[in-house]
């Protein structure tokens, strides 16, 4: 293939080379038309840009004045506002300084009034205690004279209970379990050995060989039972006059708590217990009495 230049290729150039003139020169025109046009517009914004810049202006200095103005008003509401307010508040010390009054001087009347109620109750409720006073003490007087006749029945119950039912059948409810009786003696004051204790024994059954020590109470407890224990265990060491002398315990009741006949069998007691008219001993026909 040859490289040579034509003067068909030239030609081409030539008129491509115009019409990329013609192009440019066209382009040229279209940009100073824009170019002219944005002229314009700046120009136009220009003007719109002083003439919001004036109204501003005007905006601004209006807003001053408005400002000024309020400024002015408001001073003098304040100002309005303040001595409304002192005045209201000078009214409402004044109006509460009256109703303190008044309330001070209805407390202090009500107080003198629930003062002289309170005396008068008070004075009324003495005179109601001194009355049930004296009511009481006529009362308390009647029972105390009451329990006093009861007591005195019962110490003459109880003494009639020993003396007349136990100490009269001591002999025999003792001889019945082998054990002779040749001396019963009510209320015995014993002496020790040495003579430095005492004691009071209810009832004392003697022989030459024994010593049955009977204590007798109204109403029988576990405790009264214990105490006769420790009793019979002190005549035993501090009293009797001979080693050889065989003690041995009982108790009666007129009253016996529940159990308690029970513990004092246990313990080796003879129990006393009233039947009918007359006592026995609740010990069984084969019950042998501890010995101390």
């Amino acid at each position: 293939m040859s490289d040579t230049v034509t003067m068909d290729d030239v030609w081409k150039a030539f008129l491509e080379t115009d019409r990329f003139m013609k192009e440019t020169d066209r382009r040229m025109q279209e940009t100073d038309r824009r170019m002219q046009e944005t002229e314009l517009q700046i120009q136009e914004t220009s003007r719109e840009i002083r003439e919001m810049r004036a109204a501003a202006d005007y905006d601004l200095q209006e807003t001053r004045r408005v400002l000024r103005e309020m400024s002015a008003t408001t001073e003098r509401e304040i100002k309005e506002s303040r001595l409304e307010i002192e005045r209201e508040l000078k009214e409402s010390m004044a109006r509460t300084d009256r109703e303190l009054k008044e309330a001070r001087m209805e407390i202090e009347r009500e107080m003198k009034e629930s003062s002289e109620r309170t005396k008068r109750e008070m004075k009324e409720s003495s005179e109601r205690i001194e009355r049930f006073l004296e009511e009481s003490k006529a009362e308390n007087d009647r029972v105390i004279k009451e329990v006093s006749r009861q007591v005195g029945a019962l110490g003459s119950r109880w003494g009639e209970f020993v003396e007349g039912l136990v100490a009269p059948a001591c002999e025999t409810l003792f001889a019945e379990r082998n054990i002779p009786v040749h001396q019963v003696a009510p209320r015995v004051k014993a002496k020790s050995r040495d003579g430095s204790r005492r004691m009071e024994i209810d009832l004392l059954v003697d022989n030459t060989e024994n010593v049955v020590l009977v204590e007798v109470k109204s109403r029988l407890t576990s405790g009264d039972v214990r105490d006769h224990l420790e009793r019979l265990r002190d005549y035993k060491a501090h009293y009797v006059r001979s080693a050889e002398t065989r003690v041995m315990g009982a108790v009666a009741g007129i009253l016996i708590d529940p159990g308690v006949d029970r513990f004092a069998i246990n313990e080796g007691l003879f129990v006393i217990v009233q039947s009918g008219e007359s006592v026995k001993l609740a010990n069984a026909p084969d019950f042998l009495p501890k010995s101390w």
